[in-house]
Order: structure tokens, then C-alpha cells, then sequence
């Protein structure tokens, strides 16, 4: 599918009960608007004027997260999503260095040359120093076009040696009135049930908290662990976020590339005790105690996070001017 199928594609009108019920069309009509929503992000990204506005693509993604509800979250949780990314890019890593450091991220860059190895150098190479905002978002699968965000948490931590995160702020958000009987999916990680989103607007509806997280993302830097996660799913969920991202307002920063670029001891330890997860992570610095796991909701992972980077650069003493 080229950019104008998919423009084609997305003026369709969208009446959904002439294939509910019919598994077969309503997986054909899956994969094509899934298929345009990728064609549409890709030339978003790679053209500062791609002739259409990302409210196309969102309006695209909440049509398909209402199509996929009546396929049944149980069917699709195991398909990959073409709209997930697996890592940040290497020009966001650049940026996120340069903005903790007081440096360019085009001399960041040039100091790197593509090797990504040379990011546990760069990393040290100069103190860090501002603030950050720490964020984390559970949700119902991993697919940001076809579910939804029921719990985000942040907080802001200073960049010291000592600082302690503060101004925490943490949000349940609803789902459609059939999980009610469905049950929450993914309820056996996260705990979270019907009886904590019940009420609660979803957080595509909720123009308050829409505006409130945008705006301290432009504010500060942010942080989450496997940011790219993050990232996915903000840009398919958060009105502005995608345009914020492509000027530079918002620059986001992977604690997780962190972990791996300056802890020596990932490379050393089993690839398949995931050494470079939260959990691990913060076990080896002692922010999380060796009987304990890590809580999977957005606030208490944030907090774990931010504390287990904090201790990470101490121990690389990367606080010292």
C-alpha cells in the first residue's frame, strides 16, 4: 500500500456493523487499515510535509481498536504489531546524551559515528545534570493500534547525587464496557481489575490528562524503561505528542539503553536472565530488594526506575562536575 491508498483508505467511511460477526472480513479489514497506518507513520517521519495531519492516522487507530475488540484481544495477543518499535532511534540516544550533558546532539553524534558501543563513553563523557520526568503506562497488550492505556504514573527527579522524586501523580483509565465481563487483559502481570478503571475515562477521552502529560513532556526531558514503548504508544494515543516529537519539543530518553551502554555487568551475565530488565536492573543496585518484584503500575515503576538510575550514575560517579 503506497501513501495515497492509504489516504484513500482513511476517507472510506467506517461502518463496522456490516462485518461484525464475520471473523474473515473483520481480520481483512484489520490488516488493511493496520497496513495503512504504517504507511502513513513512515511517511509522517520521513517528510517534514507529508500533505495529510496525524489526527488521520489516529482517528485510523481508534477505528481499529473498536474493530479489534470485536475480534476478541484473546485471538490477536500473540501477533506482532507493525507499530511497535523495538528501540529508539540512534539520533533520539544522541539527543537524549546532549540534553543531560549541556551538549549538541550533532557533537554527540559525531563523537558516536554510528558505533553504538561508543555510547557507554559518551554517556560518561561529561556530568549529568537538569531534570527529567519519569514516566511508565501499563496497557492491555502490546499493540498501541489495537489497545488501550489503563494506567499511567510519573514523577520529577532532579539530577543529583541525592535527590529524591517527587511530585508523583498517578492515573487509572477506563475501557469499553465489555471488559467488564472479559475481564482486564494481562490482569496476572499488572493486578489491575475492572473494579480500578470502572468509572474512569479512557485515557483517549480524557482532553484533561491529555494536556497535563503533554505539557511537562515538553517541559522536561522524560524517561521510561524500554522507552520505545512508551514512545509507540503515545504517539498513537497522545493528540500532539507525534508533532511535538518531529520539532524537537519532546526528547525522550531509554533508561534501559542506559543500563546496557554503562553497566559492564549485562554483557556478563545469561542474555536469558534478561540482565538489562527493571527488575534485575534494580536488584543488582539496590533499589529493589532481592524478595521483591517489580509492581508492573505506572507509578511505582517509575519511582523504581528513576532511583535505579540515579543509583547507576553514582556508581559511575556521573554526577561529579
Amino acid at each position: 500500500m503506497n501513501v495515497s491508498q492509504a489516504l484513500e483508505y482513511s476517507m472510506q467511511p467506517f461502518i463496522p456493523m456490516f462485518i461484525y460477526g464475520d471473523y474473515d472480513a473483520m481480520e481483512s479489514e484489520r490488516r488493511r487499515g493496520e497496513e495503512a497506518m504504517k504507511t502513513l507513520i513512515d511517511e509522517w517521519r520521513a517528510n517534514d510535509e507529508p500533505g495529510f495531519d496525524f489526527n488521520v492516522i489516529l482517528q485510523l487507530a481508534d477505528q481499529n481498536r473498536e474493530l479489534c475488540d470485536q475480534i476478541g484481544e484473546n485471538r490477536l495477543r500473540n501477533l506482532s504489531s507493525p507499530l511497535l518499535a523495538r528501540s529508539l532511534s540512534d539520533a533520539d540516544t544522541c539527543a537524549g546524551i546532549a540534553k543531560l550533558q549541556g551538549r549538541s546532539a550533532s557533537a554527540v553524534a559525531r563523537a558516536v559515528r554510528g558505533d553504538r558501543d561508543a555510547y557507554a563513553v559518551e554517556w560518561v563523557r561529561k556530568p549529568i545534570k537538569g531534570k527529567v520526568l519519569g514516566i511508565d503506562i501499563e496497557t492491555t497488550g502490546r499493540a498501541p493500534e489495537r489497545g488501550y492505556i489503563i494506567n499511567v504514573g510519573w514523577e520529577l527527579m532532579d539530577l543529583t547525587s541525592d535527590a529524591v522524586p517527587h511530585d508523583p501523580e498517578s492515573f487509572y483509565c477506563g475501557l469499553p464496557e465489555m471488559y467488564r465481563e472479559a475481564g482486564v487483559p494481562l490482569a496476572d502481570i499488572h493486578k489491575i481489575t475492572w473494579a480500578d478503571v470502572e468509572g474512569k475515562k479512557p485515557f483517549r477521552e480524557d482532553a484533561e490528562l491529555q494536556k497535563r502529560l503533554l505539557s511537562l513532556m515538553k517541559k522536561r526531558p522524560y524517561v521510561a524503561h524500554n522507552a520505545a514503548f512508551e514512545d509507540s504508544w503515545f504517539m498513537l494515543h497522545l493528540p500532539g505528542y507525534a508533532e511535538a516529537r518531529r520539532e524537537g519539543k519532546i526528547i525522550v530518553i531509554d533508561s534501559r539503553q542506559i543500563c546496557r551502554s554503562i553497566d559492564e555487568e549485562v554483557r556478563t551475565l545469561p542474555r536469558e536472565s534478561s540482565p538489562a530488565s527493571l527488575e534485575n536492573w534494580a536488584r543488582r543496585r539496590g533499589t529493589l530488594a532481592a524478595d521483591e518484584a517489580e509492581r508492573h503500575l505506572g507509578l511505582d515503576d517509575t519511582d523504581l526506575m528513576l532511583r535505579t538510575m540515579q543509583a547507576e550514575f553514582n556508581r559511575k560517579g556521573m554526577f561529579k562536575a
